[in-house]
């Protein structure tokens, strides 16, 4: 009872310093800091809001209109009452104002549960009324969302919202004949084609309960467990703490999706022992950020994303994490490997094995953890991803009494119904935005004509449209979260992949690794700047060595676009280990030209060497694998010769 009481503490004392640091670079994490009734109101709301989408996800949501509905209320009350109108306002208390837009909200979305019926009989003609409220929902979900998320995506909205209006004043393929409010405003607001669009209505369903699966992990001390593991498994190794941080951020940010929040909750562990063994503070902010923000990427979680592809896709969520494992591991593994070589190059030794915990005893104490993450698995084969995160909640729920020190009291059961419906603010309203996007896309026309845009400018060719696309979709992922830069691009640029006979899985893919890899890449490395804050560290060296650890993602995309074997469609289970065995020697090879390091500091021809052989090795073709693999064998050897000759010198000083 002690341990346990100790452990939420420990939790709560941790969370309050994780919350100061994600408030800096977080924009969600940004909120008031209310007490007394009006934030007892706030909790109850939560709670209600998690137990009417633990309801819907067993008993069956409610017709879709309704269902997304009834989910952007809870998001506008939450919303407006949760994040201030700036930064700078007053946190301590709610200002008339926000109880008018919190009101307007509720008018907003009530006006289409109750009245929907009528709606529909209207059958696209909206009288003065409907126009009215469609309007001010417009400008309410611009407004939630920028206060949650940042400005980014509302002012992307309003440039296409912008662009309606200024259609049959644009010149070449980029004008349209205009289109009336009436219009605009029904296919926005009372149709399931703009802000209750199919984003909205993923977050509806999918992402509020994987949301709140998270927070069921996170209250059974999941996330001490994975870190407990990890330094258990490799902290004695080379560099064992930077190593430790890769494997405890991969587990954590596969569930989270959030590669700041990832950063930030296991950094504030990782990153001193990092500093510790003699790691410098921008190369262990940016080992936290480079691991936590490959979670995103990381099945079988993965994000919010993911979700939202199965659906814009129709392709079964199961089959998404298939395709994803290989990928995502490869990542992982340049990550691991640049981490080694980093901690060879400087002589860094891990920690001593008598301060770390032991594996067996840890692993033993905690493995039952495991078991919710397991049964995802075997849900998602089984059931819908609604049903499966469902089930996965119960068995979290049914598995933290196995053991005294994770079981979840009447206490820690509200608390977790709280912090999902919080958590899962931010995401709901980008998706509610990202559907006015998505609405504009469709009613004009847009997204064909951005993808013909595409091919134009890349003369049709299939290497330089990967290279737009991703251009693109890192620019927008450096200002927008992850599922709503999917959102945007999915809708524009897949198709233009997609048309030059990249596979549909592959392209969509590719668009959520680059916007996921945004993270890191500066000048806007938002995971990398929250490593940077907790290391003390410089920001923009931080997120160079932070892209320099994950650029072995910049390469695996390009891959797996141009042959798909790395995705395992259609191949034979021995194509498949031929492929996965070659890119793994690739990895290796691209981590040993990047660092400049194999078995000994590399020299110039050599490290060139090494980048080719990468090149040619995860190019899944056999042939081309040959001669990487030749020219992989061939650097290795003058490296070992090198190796040996300076071996007994060192001996010697």
């Amino acid at each position: 009872m002690e341990d346990k009481q100790k452990r939420i503490q420990d939790a709560v004392e941790e969370k309050i310093n994780v919350d100061e640091k994600l408030a800096e670079f977080d924009t969600s994490s940004n909120t008031r800091k209310l007490v007394g009734v009006l934030a007892k109101a706030i909790t109850i709301i939560a709670i209600v809001m998690s137990l009417f989408h633990l309801y819907t996800a067993g008993a069956g949501t409610l017709l879709a209109m309704k269902q997304r509905a009834f989910h952007l209320l809870f998001v506008f009350v939450l919303g407006f009452l949760m994040y201030p109108i700036s930064k700078k306002s007053n946190k301590t208390k709610v200002p008339i104002y926000d109880w008018i837009f919190t009101i307007a909200g509720i008018v907003v979305t009530t006006y289409i549960i109750f009245n929907f019926e009528a709606l529909v009989k209207r059958g696209g003609i909206p009288n003065n009324l409907d126009i009215f409220l469609g309007i001010l929902a417009i400008l309410l979900v611009l407004e939630v969302t920028r206060r949650s998320i940042g400005p980014e995506l509302p002012t992307i909205a309003i440039i296409f919202i912008a662009y309606v209006f200024l259609g049959p004043y644009l010149p070449g393929v980029l004008g349209h004949r205009g289109y009336a409010l009436d219009r605009i405003v029904n296919q926005l607001y009372m149709t399931t084609e703009g802000i209750f669009g199919t984003p909205l209505g993923v977050s509806s369903t999918f992402v509020f309960m994987f949301i709140l699966f998270g927070s069921f992990l996170e209250i059974t001390g999941v996330g001490q467990f994975f870190i407990d593991v990890a330094f258990a498994a490799a902290g004695h190794k080379k560099g064992g703490p930077a190593k430790a941080a890769v494997l405890a951020s991969g587990f954590m940010g596969s569930i989270s999706g959030s590669s700041i929040a990832n950063t930030v909750t296991t950094g504030a562990f990782t990153i001193p022992l990092m500093k510790k063994v003699g790691y410098k503070s921008d190369f262990a902010g940016a080992v936290e950020a480079a691991a936590s923000t490959g979670g995103q990427i990381l099945p079988p979680v993965m994000g919010a994303a993911a979700f939202i592809m199965s659906e814009f896709t129709n392709i079964p969520y199961i089959r998404i994490v298939i395709s994803a494992v290989v990928p995502a591991l490869l990542y992982y593994l340049g990550v691991t490997i640049m981490v080694h070589l980093q901690a060879s190059k400087q002589g860094l030794e891990g920690i001593p094995k008598e301060e770390l915990p032991e594996f067996k005893s840890t692993f033993k104490k905690g493995f039952h953890l495991l078991l919710p993450l397991l049964s995802v698995v075997v849900f998602l084969i089984r059931f819908s991803p609604l049903k499966a995160a469902f089930f996965s909640i119960l068995v979290a729920l049914a598995v933290s009494f196995i053991r005294s020190h994770t079981r979840i009291n009447f206490k820690d059961l509200l608390y977790a119904l709280e912090d999902g419906a919080k958590k899962a603010v931010s995401v709901a309203a980008a998706c509610a935005c990202a559907g006015i996007i998505v609405g504009i896309v469709t009613l004009t026309g847009l997204g064909l004509t951005f993808a013909n845009l595409i091919v134009s400018l890349a003369g049709g060719m299939l290497i330089p449209t990967l290279f737009l696309t991703m251009i693109a979709s890192i620019i927008l992922g450096m200002g927008l979260p992850t599922t709503a830069k999917y959102i945007v691009l999915a809708t524009m640029a897949a198709p233009a992949l997609v048309e030059l006979g990249v596979p549909l899985i592959a392209a969509h893919l590719f668009i959520l690794y680059f916007g996921v890899i945004a993270d890191v890449t500066p000048p806007v490395a938002l995971a990398a700047y929250a490593g940077a804050g907790i290391a003390g560290g410089d920001s923009f060296k931080t997120g160079l060595n932070a892209l320099k650890l994950g650029s072995a993602g910049f390469l695996i995309p390009f891959i797996f676009a141009i042959s798909p074997k790395l995705l395992l469609i259609d191949v034979t289970f021995v194509e498949a280990i031929m492929a996965i065995t070659t890119a793994c020697l690739g990895i290796v090879a691209f981590a040993s030209g990047v660092q400049g390091y194999f078995l000994t500091t590399t020299k110039i021809y050599e490290r060139v060497m090494f980048i080719i052989a990468a090149l040619l090795l995860i190019h899944p073709n056999v042939t081309i694998d040959f001669v990487g693999f030749v020219l992989l064998i061939a650097s290795a050897a003058m490296q070992y010769h090198r190796y040996k000759k300076s071996k007994p010198l060192a001996t010697n000083s």
